[in-house]
């Protein structure tokens, strides 16, 4: 096994093309050529090949090849040869298409892929093959691409770097138009909406300036002539919602084409007159994402459609959210053939929380597939560590290159493959959390808490369950060392999802809680797991947090159980909750799903009633800060104190700093009785807290809601 891995890695690294990315456009097929041939060369021996049985052919003339679709290969049995044909990509994806099928070289993942097995078939004398792939370009995310130089050959996945020009594939708007060039002199050329335009890095554009369509072209031109190799590119909006153009010309377009698609898609077709040779990409993506009512792409424009807000329990004609995407997808298809679906497989938020959502995706590749979509992005974030990693990066991959292969053979292949005697109990964890998933109508998305899944596909008896398949697992493979780390690693998510909830009861069990939380961090150690979620939060941070948050011996919180009544309310979606939220004694999590208090756009304002006067040394809030879900750090805050109701005296009050960092952080706001900015020097006898908070109200030009409300978010109240 470690023979044919090293060997298979020596290869490519020596003959790997330099610039593999350059575009697949290019001609310079000697290149891989010698990729696939030291390839073989390399592996015949170990695998059963014989040498001179296998001849290589980049032509195609006479075998069947001349029409092969892009990346596809023709195997050709001819006496005691086979003959491997594909032009360029496709000739070194036929070698391993051939070792693959053919004589049984698996390959799992990081330093535990290659397997080689006796040969299960082979091609009859004067038998041909043609293997073509569903979607003509295949990209996905996982940490193994990032260190291994075999494994993007190996499951025949691209980069935008190969697609697009100076890798400008989304979110382009401020590559093409600098914001710190242009916006402080023109900000006519960046969106207006809210009695304003709305210049910034983050911003988007007035696509009806015609001004702004010259830079463009003039910009894209000298990217062309930089990159002659390259045929496409990106011209998208930025990230964030809402932040689309509204003055009269764009709004006048939004209105004929009943969306704001309309104004985009004209936009981008006034480009792609100008470069009728190439590919003009442009995403449909949140305010976007439903096709314009009058307008259409020209043949060489692409629309990049993106699913992110559908729910993934179910396949997407399953439920609300994935049926009002198939009416996107169903217009699309209908008036443009350079389809790009954009789909996402993972919680972003907590890259360690079971997501069990592997029958819907090639469920969901198949509906691509029949609406003739030519490239997919599966951005299902396999980090190490993550739930199942390795097997969902296998099978995201398996599916873009057939999206009619059966995955529950997929899934059993992998897991026999990889975890050896131990398949069998996981084969069963995953499929009951996925019918549990179902049978509950759990609402599974991309942005969520294991807390979130606790009365449902992580309640007590089903946790109970997950966990003896796992004892089992690692009961069979404890003689294996490897295998037995694989199960151990793939334990993660489930042991990270326990102490999630057990830190939503205010009665937990410290010292298990503790044990647990050992275990993780020297689990963590070992795998070298790194992040936590998509905001780069990792799991030593976790750990250290988790000590002096939830773990901390509690001390005497006067304002527990306490009464609050608010004088400014926060979001409806937040006033039953927050009736009980800010004094139960419950911290939230990294996600602000549970058990935080939200206020958006306005400023915030509660009065905490300790029901007796009492002496008050000092009083805090805790602050969530998440600028991915536009969750900013309040501008100030304030306390007083009072005996009747009536009569105020101020506390403390303080000016925070802007915050721009991406991770998740916790920030509390303490005033102390002594301490600077607090107007007492000894505690303060009071009945009544009022707290005042003054929120950004709207997101700032950096981030990409500029314009629009911003949130502060609280969880817990102390006094003391």
């Amino acid at each position: 096994m470690k023979r044919i891995a090293v060997i298979l890695i020596l290869a490519v690294m020596a003959a790997r093309p330099g610039a593999i990315g350059q575009n697949r456009q290019s001609n310079d097929s000697d290149k891989y050529v010698a990729t696939a041939k030291s390839i073989l060369q390399k592996v015949a021996g170990s695998t059963g090949v014989k040498p001179g049985a296998v001849e290589l052919n980049n032509s195609c003339i006479g075998l069947g090849g001349e029409d092969i679709a892009e990346d596809g290969y023709v195997l050709v049995r001819k006496g005691k040869k086979t003959i491997v044909t594909g032009k360029e990509k496709g000739l070194v994806y036929g070698i391993i298409g051939l070792l693959k099928d053919y004589f049984g070289v698996d390959y799992w993942g990081e330093g535990e892929y290659f397997v080689a097995k006796t040969p299960t078939k082979g091609l009859k004398n004067g038998e041909t093959v043609r293997v073509a792939p569903t979607f003509r370009y295949r990209q996905t995310q996982n940490y193994m691409m990032k260190t291994d130089t075999l494994y993007k050959w190996w499951y025949r996945l691209e980069g935008p770097s190969e697609e697009f020009v100076d890798n400008l594939w989304v979110h382009t708007c401020n590559h093409l138009l600098p914001a710190d060039k242009y916006g402080k002199e023109h900000p006519e050329y960046y969106a207006f909406y809210g009695g304003q335009r709305h210049p910034g890095s983050a911003s988007q554009w007035c696509m009806s300036n015609p001004e702004v369509l010259e830079i463009v072209c003039s910009r894209l031109d000298s990217l062309f002539k930089a990159n002659p190799l390259q045929q496409t590119i990106s011209i998208s909006q930025n990230d964030g919602s809402d932040t689309y153009c509204r003055c009269p010309l764009c709004q006048a377009a939004i209105d004929e084409d009943d969306g704001p698609s309309g104004p985009i898609l004209r936009f981008i077709n006034k480009v792609a007159e100008r470069f009728p040779d190439k590919t003009i990409s442009t995403l449909a993506y949140l305010f976007s994402v439903q096709p314009p009512k009058v307008t259409k792409p020209l043949p060489n424009v692409s629309i990049m459609l993106c699913d992110i807000d559908c729910r993934r329990q179910t396949a997407l004609t399953e439920n609300p959210t994935g049926q009002d995407f198939m009416r996107a997808l169903d217009g699309w298809s209908k008036i443009c053939n350079n389809l790009f679906v954009w789909d996402y497989g993972i919680n972003f938020d907590n890259y360690l929380s079971p997501f069990p959502n592997f029958s819907t995706m090639a469920y969901n590749m198949r509906i691509f597939k029949e609406h003739n979509v030519k490239m997919h992005f599966s951005q299902i974030a396999s980090e190490r560590g993550g739930d199942m990693a390795e097997l969902r990066s296998y099978l995201a991959a398996n599916l873009m290159w057939d999206a009619d292969a059966d995955a529950d053979s997929l899934v059993r292949h992998f897991l026999h493959g990889y975890y050896g005697a131990a398949a069998e109990p996981l084969y069963r964890y995953l499929r009951v959390m996925e019918g549990a998933a179902v049978g509950t109508d759990v609402d599974l998305f991309i942005y969520d808490s294991p807390v979130s899944y606790k009365n449902n596909i992580l309640r007590p008896e089903l946790l109970r369950r997950y966990n003896e398949y796992f004892d089992d697992a690692e009961a069979r493979v404890a003689h294996d060392p490897v295998r037995l780390a694989r199960v151990r690693r793939s334990r993660l998510p489930l042991q990270y999802s326990a102490l999630e909830i057990a830190r939503t009861n205010p009665d937990m069990d410290r010292a298990e809680a503790e044990k647990a939380l050992n275990l993780l961090e020297a689990r963590c150690k070992e795998f070298n797991v790194t992040m936590l979620n998509e905001r780069h939060n990792s799991p030593q941070e976790y750990v250290q947090l988790y000590r002096q948050r939830y773990l901390a011996p509690q001390t005497a919180n006067l304002a527990r159980g306490k009464k609050v009544t608010y004088l400014i309310d926060p979001r409806p979606k937040y006033l039953e909750l927050s009736k009980t939220a800010l004094t139960d004694g419950v911290y939230g999590g990294t996600t602000y799903v549970e058990n935080w208090v939200g206020w958006e756009g306005t400023d915030g304002a509660f009065i905490l009633d300790l029901e007796d006067a009492a002496e008050v040394s000092s009083i805090s809030c805790d602050f969530l800060h998440q600028i991915g879900a536009w969750i900013l750090l309040p501008e100030a805050v304030s306390y007083s104190t009072s005996l009747d109701g009536a009569v105020w005296t101020p506390f403390y009050s303080i000016e925070l700093p802007e915050k721009r960092t991406g991770k998740v952080e916790f920030i509390p706001v303490e005033g102390r009785v002594g301490q600077e900015r607090c107007t007492s020097a000894s505690p303060v006898r009071a009945r009544y807290i009022k707290v005042e908070v003054r929120g950004t109200k709207t997101c700032p030009t950096w981030h990409y809601g500029v314009g629009n409300p911003s949130w502060f978010f609280i969880d817990e109240v102390l006094v003391k």
